[in-house]
């Protein structure tokens, strides 16, 4: 072979091989730097190179990283210990006035066979008795919805027992505390929520179906 073509390969070949070391070094260095391989996708491995800068970003501020975003329980979406004040002051000022709802039992006597049979179940609405009632009302809506886990009425059942309190009664009730929902401002799914906890009390409440 002539000596002047096999000095033209060798150096062809010697300048490929530096090329191949070259590029292989650069893509080694670029994996180790970027801390993972990529994706194969340009807008994918820019995006992680977003996400990565951000954090690195935070790190160094010495700030935390954003948290995700957690549901507020209906109690915190409702205002709190204030929103529920609020609303139970509104309804039961709003449902003793309504004759619908029959709040004090007016005319409801006590049935059964024992010795109290014919008592009258009229609850007067005393300053200090609607007091009570707003503490009590007020404790088990924080309660139901996910606020303050503290109670000291009765059970719903043995506080509504021998009112025999009717469905339109309850309806009726239902309706009232649908206007103080609306007029104190609460949201639409707050409100199904809230109505959807009241609805299930029926049970334990209604005696005359």
């Amino acid at each position: 072979m002539n000596m002047k073509i096999y000095r033209n390969i060798v150096c062809v070949v010697g300048v490929l091989a530096a090329v191949v070391m070259l590029g292989g070094c650069s893509s080694g260095q670029q994996q180790h730097d970027r801390g993972f391989f990529t994706s194969g996708s340009r807008e994918a491995d820019q995006r992680a190179d977003q996400r990565m800068a951000n954090v690195e970003q935070l790190r160094d501020s010495g700030k935390p990283e954003p948290a995700k975003d957690v549901q507020k329980s209906l109690y915190d979406r409702l205002g709190g210990e204030k929103g529920i004040a609020a609303i139970v002051d509104d309804f039961v000022t709003r449902a003793l006035a309504d004759p619908r709802v029959n709040f004090e039992r007016k005319g409801v006597t006590r049935g059964g066979m024992n010795i109290h049979r014919g008592q009258s179940m009229e609850w007067k609405a005393s300053d200090a008795n609607v007091e009570q009632l707003k503490k009590h009302l007020a404790q088990f809506l924080a309660l139901s919805t996910g606020g303050p886990s503290f109670y000291d009425g009765k059970q719903m059942q043995d506080a509504h027992a021998g009112m025999h309190i009717s469905n339109p009664e309850f309806d009726a009730a239902v309706g009232d505390l649908k206007a103080t929902l609306d007029k104190v401002g609460v949201g639409d799914k707050e409100q199904r929520e809230l109505l959807s906890i009241i609805e299930s009390t029926r049970t334990q409440i209604v005696e005359e179906r």
